[in-house]
């Protein structure tokens, strides 16, 4: 399956993507903090392309697309969602799941809340957690290395140490380049957003969502509290449980792609199922109400 490669004028700057462009229907991937949508290659030129439409973008500030206009509106959980949002319906996206990896899941999370027409999360290295400091530190560990995610200027061996928290022993050269690339005022902006409860309360909206909601998480992730997802009371939870990958850490998708896509197709399956499902009920309901 060929992936085309464009650029998307925002508001917000210059958006490059990746689009399978064929396939029943859309996913959108958003990629973490410091990455860029190369981290989807293994999703993107897999068997995955032959039934769903795949759509990777570099948000605002990595990879190939431009850095923020206006950082500090841009570099917030609202304002990349709104970024996405734009994307989206430029590609003339309605209704589509997304793939969110770790800060692209509070992202996806942010257009979810905001009633962006979402269909279905799967959410990897994402706790949703509540708002505010004390959110925060339910759902992640409190380390040094958690600081990284809020430095603004990282050094050389900030970028080593940040790629191997990401990717452990299984990194590609590319992504090295792509943290020392990504402009490191979205750290500090992103992380200060998030911790003065900017956006939707994130616990509170997977717990309100009426859509198919999927937990993916590497059993070595050095950032997440695995814990944390039991206590959460999801409505459509994925396959009844949050997914821990083992031999895997905070990129799953990267790591164990075999298995990550298997997983992955099943969940787009359950998506495409409980649309046609409620389309139904949705068109009965006002077939009975127009009887009266």
């Amino acid at each position: 399956m060929d992936v085309f490669h464009c650029t998307i004028d925002t508001s917000h700057g210059a958006v490059r993507i990746s689009d399978t462009i064929d396939g029943a229907a859309p996913l959108v991937m958003i990629h973490g903090s410091g990455s860029s949508r190369t981290v989807f290659s293994r999703q993107l030129h897999s068997h995955l392309s032959r039934n769903w439409r795949l759509i990777a973008l570099d948000l605002p500030g990595h990879g190939e697309s431009s850095d923020a206009r206006d950082p500090q509106s841009t570099y917030t959980v609202t304002g990349l969602a709104d970024c996405v949002g734009e994307v989206a319906a430029r590609l003339g996206l309605h209704r589509f799941p997304v793939l969110g990896w770790s800060l692209g899941g509070h992202v996806a999370i942010e257009m979810a809340g905001s009633g962006n027409g979402i269909s279905g999360l799967m959410l990897c290295g994402t706790p949703p957690v509540p708002s505010g400091l004390l959110g925060m530190l339910r759902g992640f560990h409190p380390s040094f290395d958690i600081l990284l995610a809020s430095k603004e200027n990282f050094t050389s061996r900030d970028v080593e140490r940040f790629q191997s928290l990401c990717f452990g022993d299984t990194s590609n050269p590319s992504f090295r380049d792509a943290i020392a690339r990504a402009d490191g005022r979205l750290r500090s902006v992103f992380s200060r957003a998030m911790l003065r409860g900017q956006g939707v309360d994130q616990r509170r909206t997977v717990e309100q969502a009426d859509i198919p909601i999927a937990f993916v998480n590497g059993f070595h992730d050095p950032f997440v509290k695995l814990s944390y997802f039991s206590g959460l009371n999801i409505q459509l939870l994925f396959e009844g449980k949050a997914h821990v990958m083992e031999g895997a850490g905070h990129a799953p998708f990267w790591e164990k792609p075999e298995s990550f896509n298997s997983m992955l197709d099943r969940f787009l399956n359950t998506v495409a199922a409980h649309e046609t499902n409620t389309g139904l009920k949705n068109h009965r309901f006002l077939s009975n109400r127009s009887v009266f």
